[in-house]
Formats: structure tokens, C-alpha cells, sequence
């Protein structure tokens, strides 16, 4: 959650031209709405404004890189995933 007593507000206009590789605006949108590796960029909307902070873009890249995210499958994956399961106990009889 954004503490505004501690935090350095960023429209999200702010916020993409910080970043690597400056992603769009609607990317850091996305990113707020739906997420990005099951994760969420927390933002705070003030006077129909919306804002984010340099540290809740720090949390949510650490929180989206590594390891964990590995284990998020796409719809499609899940399928595969769930076809192969299907296959093995049918091998095995079961």
C-alpha cells in the first residue's frame, strides 16, 4: 500500500519514463489493473488522478521477477498440463 507521507508520488506518465526500456502508459495501466506475474502495481487515485510511487515500482519488480513467477501458467499450459496428467493415468490404469 502507498504511504503518502513516505512515498515520492509518480503519475504514471512519471513512472513509465523511469523505467527501463520506458514501457507505455497503458503498460503500467495493466500492470495496476490486471497485474503482471500475479502481482498488482499499487497506485492510488487522488482528484481523478492516478498515481503510483518510485517504491511501490521497486515492490512490484521485485515481487514479479524470480523464481515464483515460474510457477504461473497460461490457460493453455494449464491444458497441456492437465492433458498429460490425463495420459499418464490412463497408462497406468487408473
Amino acid at each position: 500500500m502507498i504511504d503518502l507521507t513516505n512515498e515520492h508520488l509518480l503519475t504514471l506518465a512519471e513512472a513509465a519514463s523511469l523505467l527501463p526500456d520506458r514501457p507505455s502508459i497503458a503498460t503500467l495501466w495493466r500492470w495496476r489493473t490486471r497485474g503482471a506475474h500475479g502481482r498488482r502495481l499499487e497506485s492510488i487515485v487522488l482528484g481523478g488522478k492516478v498515481y503510483t510511487s518510485r517504491e511501490a515500482i521497486q515492490r512490484f519488480a521485485r515481487q514479479s521477477g524470480g523464481d515464483d513467477t515460474s510457477t504461473i501458467r497460461t490457460p493453455a499450459a494449464r491444458q497441456q498440463a492437465i492433458a498429460r496428467a490425463a495420459k499418464a493415468l490412463d497408462e497406468a490404469g487408473i
